[in-house]
Order: C-alpha cells, then sequence, then structure tokens
C-alpha cells in the first residue's frame, strides 16, 4: 500500500474539519495522533478512554466517513488509548483499547498490571512558606463522592479524576472546565483539589478566585510587594484559578498571571482553571494568554439530564437523611431542567413547607410548593408522549414500536421516535434506548443518523417529519 498512516489521516483530517467547528477540531482531533496503517486498518492514538467514547458517541457516524473515502469500504479504524504521558522520569505509557476497560478508572494501570507510584514528587519542591500560608482556601464538602456524574459532565470529570491521581503529569494542564451558572464548576474543581490533598498531602494546593487574585495583586502593588506576590504563587503545585473570565480587560494582572502561569506549567506544576465560556469566547484577555489556556484539555459542563438530575435530588436527600418519593423526585427533576443552585433552593423550599405544615413530602406538596417557582411542566414533551405520537402517525401500537420485531414499518417508526425523543427531551442516549426495549446507545446513534439519511433522499418521508415536528411543537407550546 503506497499511503501511510499520516498521509491517510492527514486526508481524513481535511474532511472532519470541514463538518466541525474550530473548537470541536482542536479539542476532539487535533490531539490525536496516526500510529499505524496495516492492511486497511487505520490506528490512531487517543489521549484517555473516555476521549475514544466521547468520539464514538459524538462523531463515530463522521470518522466511518473519513475511513471509507481514504481505504474504501474494507477501511477500519482502531484506537491505542494513553494510560499517561509520562515524564522525565516515566516513559509514556500506552493500552489497547479492551485492556483499558479492564482496568480500575482510578488509578492509571501499565500494561503488565502494575500501578503507577503514587509518591511521585514534583521536581520543584520549594517549601519557604509556612503552615498558615499553606491554607488551601478548598471546601471539604466538595469531593467526587457528592460529585453525580452524568453524560452532562463525564468528560470533565474523568478529567478531573486523571488530573488528581497525577497533577502535572497528564495531558490535562491546563484543565479548563466550562459552562453556566450553576453547573458545578467549582464543585467539580475543588474536588480535584481536595482529591490531591487526600492522596499527595505533600503537594501544595491552592483555591483562588480571579477576584481575589486580582485584589491581592492590588494590595502587592499599594505595598511594593509584587515580588513576594510572585514568589508565593510560583511555590504552589496545584493552582486552581476560578473564573477566570474576570480577568478580562486587566491588563497587569494578566500579565502578573502569564507569567506565573509560564513557570507552573514549565515546572511540571498543575494549572486548573474555570470559565463560563471557551477559550476562544473570552473578551479582553491578552492573545498569548489565551493560546496558553488551550495547551491542555477544554472540556465543558452541560445542563444535567433528567436521570442526572434525579441522582443529584436523591444524593442530596440520603445526605440529610430524608426520604422522598420516586414520583416526587421525578416531578422535581422534571421541573428544574435549568441548573442546580435553582434546584437546591427548590429543594430548601420544599423542606420549608413540610416542616412548617407539619406535612409529609409528597406529590400534591411538591406540586403547591412548586407552582410559584417553575413553569408548570404537564405541557411538556416526555418520551412516552413521543412514543404514542409517532406510534399513532403511523398506525401502529407503542408497543409494537419497543418490541423485537425487525418488519420495516416497525423499524421505520422507531427510528423515528427515537429521533425525535434525542431532539426533544434531556434523555441521554442510553436511557433513550432503555426506553424502547432495552435497546444501546449505538442503536440510538444509527436511528438518529438512519432518520437524517432518509430526509435527504426521500421528500415523502422528508413531509411525514416536518409533520410530526408540527404535532410535538404544538405540545410545546401549548
Amino acid at each position: 500500500m503506497h499511503q501511510n498512516c499520516y498521509t491517510v489521516w492527514s486526508s481524513c483530517l481535511e474532511l472532519i474539519r470541514e463538518h466541525t467547528s474550530e473548537q470541536s477540531f482542536k479539542t476532539w482531533f487535533a490531539p490525536i495522533v496516526p500510529m499505524s496503517l496495516d492492511n486497511y486498518v487505520l490506528t490512531i492514538q487517543v489521549p484517555s478512554q473516555f476521549f475514544y467514547e466521547w468520539l464514538e458517541e459524538n462523531y463515530v457516524h463522521l470518522l466511518k466517513q473519513a475511513i471509507m473515502q481514504q481505504l474504501g469500504p474494507q477501511g477500519r479504524l482502531q484506537y491505542s488509548v494513553i494510560v499517561d504521558r509520562g515524564n522525565e522520569q516515566f516513559q509514556p505509557k500506552t493500552v489497547s483499547l479492551p485492556a483499558m476497560k479492564q482496568a480500575s478508572s482510578r488509578q492509571p494501570v501499565t500494561p503488565n498490571g502494575t500501578n503507577y507510584d503514587r509518591d511521585y514528587k514534583s521536581p520543584f519542591s520549594l517549601r519557604a512558606i509556612d503552615e498558615v500560608q499553606q491554607k488551601s482556601h478548598l471546601n471539604p464538602t466538595y469531593t467526587f463522592t457528592t460529585y453525580i456524574e452524568g453524560d452532562c459532565n463525564r468528560l470533565a470529570r474523568s478529567a478531573g479524576m486523571a488530573v488528581a491521581e497525577r497533577p502535572g503529569a497528564t495531558s490535562f494542564n491546563p484543565l479548563m472546565i466550562y459552562g453556566g451558572v450553576g453547573l458545578g464548576k467549582t464543585h467539580l474543581v475543588q474536588a480535584i483539589g481536595n482529591e490531591i490533598k487526600h492522596g499527595l498531602n505533600d503537594k501544595f494546593v491552592l483555591y483562588v478566585t480571579s477576584e481575589n487574585f486580582t485584589n491581592q495583586f492590588i494590595e502587592a502593588l499599594k505595598g511594593n510587594n509584587v515580588q513576594s506576590f510572585s514568589n508565593f504563587y510560583l511555590q504552589v503545585d496545584v493552582l486552581i484559578i476560578d473564573d477566570v473570565q474576570f480577568l478580562s480587560g486587566k491588563e497587569k494582572t494578566q500579565e502578573i498571571f502569564f507569567h506565573i502561569f509560564n513557570h507552573l506549567h514549565q515546572s511540571g506544576k498543575q494549572i486548573i482553571m474555570t470559565s463560563d465560556c471557551p477559550p476562544r469566547e473570552l473578551k479582553g484577555l491578552q492573545e498569548r494568554l489565551l493560546s496558553r489556556f488551550k495547551w491542555g484539555l477544554t472540556a465543558d459542563l452541560q445542563a444535567p439530564d433528567l436521570e442526572t438530575r434525579m441522582a443529584i435530588i436523591q444524593r442530596k436527600m440520603e445526605a440529610d437523611g430524608i426520604f422522598i418519593p420516586t414520583d416526587v423526585v421525578e416531578y422535581l427533576a422534571n421541573s428544574v431542567d435549568t441548573n442546580m443552585r435553582e434546584l437546591e433552593g427548590v429543594l430548601v423550599s420544599l423542606l420549608a413547607h413540610a416542616s412548617l405544615n407539619r406535612r409529609n413530602i409528597d406529590l400534591e406538596l411538591a406540586k403547591s410548593t412548586l407552582q410559584n417557582i417553575v413553569q408548570e411542566i404537564d405541557t411538556e414533551v416526555n418520551i412516552d408522549y413521543i412514543q404514542k405520537t409517532v406510534s399513532a402517525f403511523f398506525s401502529i401500537t407503542p408497543e409494537q414500536m419497543k418490541g423485537k420485531s425487525r418488519k420495516r414499518e416497525f423499524v421505520v417508526a422507531r427510528q423515528v421516535a427515537m429521533y425525535f425523543a434525542k431532539e426533544y427531551t434531556t434523555h441521554s442516549l442510553k436511557s433513550i434506548g432503555a426506553h424502547f426495549g432495552g435497546r444501546d446507545h449505538s442503536t440510538v446513534i444509527h436511528a438518529v443518523q438512519a432518520v437524517n439519511d432518509l430526509m435527504e433522499t426521500d421528500s415523502k418521508f422528508k413531509g411525514s417529519i416536518q409533520e410530526l415536528t408540527k404535532k410535538l411543537k404544538s405540545k410545546v407550546a401549548a
């Protein structure tokens, strides 16, 4: 074969770049390294298992299209997963995908099955600061145990766990977590800090908001103590800075942070940041600073799906020793789908009403409590409504749609209903599949792609989808 892995992957990237945003391309495809090409099988190296899972769930069809275009119908893609990038003391480690799936998600494992040394020490171990100055300003209640994992945060949480295991020694440096208000950014980055302090107690971990960082720098300027300010931050092993967007327009503060960032990064120290938007959308920050924000991994936090919100409610109530019936949990989770701070406020209001009125928490109390807080949700589109609407349109029953029959009319209806479930609900792919007879997420991915493909080639089918869309939109607007 005249082609090699580099030319094939380079050609694949040209196609991929045309069909993805610049940020998505840089985040998910630029870090990939082509490894080999053998008998039409292209092997690419990805930074981690969750990186692979994200590609498979979100870009599998685009990857297949690119491979087929370059290698023909017999072309296949294979992954090599990095366990750890290593450093001057440790060589990079990789494992095959099956071995990675069998490994523990908490402790990196080498190909021969041995764990990495948890006592690895940073090459910089300056300790000129005293114990009072080493306060980390972390909230001890923010831990990974209390941080519920879901599709909305899996990438960020997994990256955080990797950083907590080997701060400064992974490819996720800096680690940038971004997302809207109340989605758990502060909780996650402080959980990373607490995990590092628990496992590597010789590390100096420091959490600081960008506002406090700026105020400290201003005080240092006023007192002519800028050098002492810099020296303090240069001794940090793990720097967690929250809400970096508030550094916007502060030129002198950005300049000192730039030099601190450079020194820490070059010294193998870990930098973790949060923002309300990805680096490319940050305004009023120096370009040289923004470019460094993109060196590591940028991961977003999205609004949690229904299952994750239910799990969060149950976990919070269990922590307070309070039992809430499942129907109430589901009602609350459906009522509040914006952010976790609002959900926590709703729970406080519900508990207050139950206590003041000396009532048990039930669905009636939940509805009366929430009527002035959130919009009524009875008219929202859910999977059950979608299944009933689509099955009626195709003149079949919901049971036939969810069954195992491979008759074309049942399969098409099932795929259409899955398509709308992904479009109009916050359910994860796994959850959608479970509502259709226990099918897996890959079946849902295939169904959505099949509907999109059919709409491009069959005008009559496209008209049917448009008609169903009007029915469902009218439900939303009702």
